[in-house]
Parts: structure tokens; C-alpha cells; sequence
């Protein structure tokens, strides 16, 4: 059975729709679910690691906090989004369902393509962002290798060289190739790339904190002191968070094949607070032991992989560079459009065919020529990721505040009028109601200049407010029955 020509089953109100139901949108079954904690853990063993995150965390270092302050923020952020990511990896695990379905739990089952789109639109963005990002290594690799491919790195097609066209291609054909195999090559993958990650820069940071004389700078020459360092403490910890606005709304789409709520809890322990204090060391010792060296701040870790003292050692890093991108973008940028093209249009897509429409799109914008307009990186991609905040409010808002996390898991799948999440016409007009000035507030924190100062707590605020909205709107006479999904379940991948 696939995700096309799935039959719906039966459900307590009837047939479950067609438009709803599909073997890729529909819960899975408690028994036979693959992800421990290992594979929780190599979810952010590897996301955590990626070259943007890197690029963010030395950034604090040339902005002038010192290696206890970057310390003292990522810990901050650490513990924050242990909490709110295993809020939303417990209700993978108890309902099954992706992110799109879980949706409709406070939007309605109409109304939760509002949420879908959004977090599948900034996905795809990133997706290819992130692919063109890990090509330039891969080309800058090349090059090195066999210098006389320089010829094909002259030219231009569309803004990109021949050579950047063929490693470009070459990537994103490897992911879509991985992606087509389902979520059980996914998570194959992830237990693959996170031990040659965590190995490839361990060896990085001491083969630096050698070269410095086993000693590192503790800050620039004029550091942040007083108030201003905490100022920028907080800061760096929210937007730590920000950058995380995405998986914590979708982190059900791979808790939904977790075992236990143990396994989940674990997971996150060693991946999320330990694994960040982790990167966080490396980050200090690249930053302070570069600057140590030579009085520079590096701004990502493929500066010091371009001064590796021989061919090999050159090759290794980059290729484990490459191949911790793919991982990430896999994770945090593929798997989410899928389900939501999925939900967009269910009688045509299944995970397969999804993923090689999320890939084509990825593609099509061009990604190279996003990632070096700021206007379309900080007002497009910031105004999107703003509106996660408010999502996120609302939606655990009603899943834990309201609800208690009892939820009519046969219902998400039931167009009948009598169906729990069928509200008004299919959309929940009291989540709406919460998540359009909750949005508003939120876009012009992130991105109205006055606010620059507090842009980076937009996510918080968009968050709180949508929470407390909904909160204080939600309709409280609706009975509420906690039905599993069981009898309409499909097997875990």
C-alpha cells in the first residue's frame, strides 16, 4: 500500500477521507517503531554541527563575548530547548502522526495547511541554501585536488560556474537518491554521518589547540564587559533557540517512530545540553586558538580546513564537512516539505514522488542567488521564521494547556461535520484568531529597524503571545476524548 493508492479505513464517524488519510500521513503503529535514543541523539549530533551553526557561534567571538560567555549562552539555550523540544517529541510519540496532521489538532483539519505551507516554504529554502553551501566545499575540494579543473570554475550559467553546476547537481542528486529510500535510509544515514561529524571536528579542535601551544585566546583584544555582555548572552541563547524555530515544530516527524518517551528523553539529554556544550567547546577553541595564532577571527571551520598541511588530511575533512551538510539539510530541510506537499496534495504525492518535488523546487529558486541577497535572507526567510513562534504558541497551547495531551487521533483523519477537529468548516477560527496578531507583533519585532535592538526574542515573543492568546480564547465546551490511532495505524518506518 502506498501513500496514493492507500484505501482510508473506517473510523468511529465514518470512512476517514481520502483527502486526509494517505500510508504516509497516517499515524504508526506503537509496535515496531525503530528510533532509540542513539538515533534521537544523531539528530542533533549532526544538526547541531552544521557549518551555518558553526558560522553563527564564532560570530559571538568576533562580536566580543569571551569563551565563558559563548559558554554561558549556549547552556542557557541548551537547557530551553531540551524543554520545548521533548514537549514536541512527546506528541509524536503518543499520536504518531507528522507535523502537517499534528496541525490539525488546534488549526482544524483545513486549517492546518496554514502551518504546513509555512514551515514547508522556509524548508525548502533552506534545502537548497544549504546544498549550494556544501557544493562550494565540494568545489572548493576539487579544485585543490586537480587544479586543472580551474577551467570550468571561469564561466557562468545563471550565477553559477560549470564546476559549481556539477557539484551542486552531484549533492543534490545524493540526497534525493537517500530520500527516496524513506525514513528508514534517513535515519540509517544520521547514525552514519554523526560519529564521522563529532570525530572530524574533535580532531580539528585539538589538531588547532596543538598548534597553539596548547593554549587558546580568551577573547578579542576589547571584549564585551558588564552589561552589554549580558545583553549579548541572552541574545545569542534566543536566537540559538530561533535557529531551532523549525524542528521544534516538526520534531514529530521523526518521535513519531521513537519506542518509548524514555528513549526520546535520553536522546535529547546527550544530544541536545551535552552535545551543545560539546560544539560550544570546539567553537572556543577554533576562535581563540585562531586568534591566538595570527590576531584573526575565522568565520567558519572550512577556513582552517583550507590550512590542513597535507592532501589527505584536506580531502577527509571536507568530505565529513560534506556529508554532516547533507545530514543536515536531510534532517532539518527535506523531511518537513515532504509532508507537507504530501498533506497539499495527497492523491498524487507519496514520500518518494514528494521528495523529488521538494527537490526540483529546491533547485528552481536558484538558491545561490538567495543566499547572497540579504534582503531576501533577512526580510523573506526572517518574516517566515518569524511566524514559527507564534505556531508553536498556539499549537502547544492547545495540546498541552487545553487538552492535556488527549487527543482523537482517528478524528485528524474525518471530513464528517461531527469530527473533533472539523470546527468551522474545517478550520479552528480561535487559532487563528491567536496566531494573526501573535504573527504581526512577531514579524515587526524581527524585522522593523526600531527593534533591532530585541529582534532576536521575536521567536519568544510570537511564542508567548500566541500561547496566552489562544489560552484565553479557546473553546472550553468541546468534549475532549483521548482515542489512540491504532486501528487506523501503518507500520513505522
Amino acid at each position: 500500500m502506498t501513500a496514493v493508492d492507500a484505501r482510508p479505513p473506517e473510523t468511529a464517524d465514518g470512512a476517514a477521507s481520502s483527502v486526509l488519510y494517505t500510508y504516509d500521513l497516517a499515524p504508526t503503529k506503537k509496535e515496531g517503531r525503530r528510533w532509540g535514543a542513539y538515533n534521537v541523539f544523531t539528530l542533533w549530533a549532526n544538526d547541531v554541527h552544521s557549518l551555518g551553526n558553526y558560522a553563527f557561534a564564532i560570530g559571538l567571538f568576533a562580536l566580543g563575548l569571551n569563551v565563558w560567555g559563548i559558554l554561558a549562552a549556549f547552556a542557557l539555550a541548551s537547557v530551553l530547548l531540551f524543554l520545548l523540544l521533548t514537549l514536541s517529541g512527546f506528541m509524536g510519540h503518543k499520536t504518531g502522526v507528522p507535523f502537517p496532521v499534528m496541525s490539525r489538532i488546534a488549526f482544524g483539519i483545513k486549517g492546518a495547511k496554514i502551518p504546513a505551507a509555512v514551515r514547508g516554504i522556509v524548508a525548502i529554502a533552506w534545502f537548497g541554501i544549504q546544498t549550494y553551501l556544501a557544493s562550494a566545499v565540494l568545489s572548493a575540494l576539487l579544485i585543490a585536488m586537480f587544479p586543472g579543473l580551474r577551467a570550468l570554475d571561469a564561466d557562468s550559467l545563471l550565477g553559477q560556474s560549470t564546476l559549481d553546476w556539477i557539484t551542486f547537481l552531484a549533492l543534490w542528486v545524493l540526497q534525493l537518491v537517500i530520500v527516496s529510500y524513506g525514513m528508514q535510509m534517513i535515519r540509517r544515514y544520521m547514525a552514519f554521518a554523526a560519529p564521522t561529524t563529532l570525530i572530524t571536528m574533535c580532531a580539528l579542535a585539538v589538531w588547532m589547540f596543538v598548534r597553539a601551544d596548547a593554549s587558546i585566546s580568551l577573547s578579542i583584544d576589547e571584549p564585551l564587559i558588564g552589561g552589554e555582555m549580558w545583553l549579548q548572552i541572552l541574545q545569542a541563547a534566543a536566537l540559538w533557540v530561533v535557529i531551532y524555530g523549525t524542528f521544534v515544530l516538526n520534531f514529530c516527524d521523526f518521535t513519531r517512530s521513537a519506542k518509548s518517551r524514555g528513549s526520546i528523553v535520553r536522546g535529547n539529554v546527550i544530544g541536545i545540553p551535552l552535545n551543545m556544550l560539546f560544539f560550544a567547546v570546539i567553537v572556543v577553541v577554533l576562535s581563540g586558538a585562531q586568534f591566538k595564532l595570527d590576531g584573526h577571527v575565522i568565520t567558519s571551520p572550512t577556513d582552517i580546513v583550507r590550512t590542513l598541511p597535507n592532501m589527505a588530511l584536506l580531502a577527509t575533512a571536507s568530505l565529513a564537512l560534506i556529508a554532516l551538510t547533507v545530514a543536515v539539510n536531510l534532517l532539518a530541510n527535506f523531511v518537513a516539505p515532504i509532508y507537507a506537499l504530501i498533506d497539499l496534495f495527497p492523491r498524487r504525492l507519496n514520500f518518494r514522488r514528494a521528495g523529488v518535488v521538494s527537490a526540483v523546487l529546491g533547485l528552481v529558486i536558484l538558491p545561490w542567488n538567495l543566499y547572497d541577497s540579504p534582503i531576501v535572507v533577512n526580510y523573506f526567510l526572517g518574516g517566515l521564521g518569524a511566524l514559527l513562534g507564534p505556531l508553536f504558541g498556539v499549537i502547544m497551547a492547545d495540546y498541552w494547556l487545553l487538552r492535556k495531551s488527549q487527543v482523537n487521533v482517528p478524528d485528524l483523519y474525518t471530513e464528517d461535520p461531527r469530527g473533533e477537529y472539523h470546527y468551522r468548516c474545517g478550520f479552528n477560527p480561535r487559532a487563528v484568531a491567536a496566531f494573526v496578531p501573535s504573527a504581526a507583533v512577531a514579524v515587526v519585532v524581527a524585522l522593523v529597524p526600531f527593534f533591532h535592538a530585541v529582534a532576536g526574542f521575536s521567536w519568544f515573543v510570537g511564542a508567548f503571545l500566541g500561547a496566552v492568546l489562544y489560552a484565553l480564547i479557546a473553546d472550553r465546551t468541546t468534549q475532549i476524548r483521548d482515542v489512540d490511532g491504532e486501528s487506523i495505524a501503518v507500520a513505522a518506518e
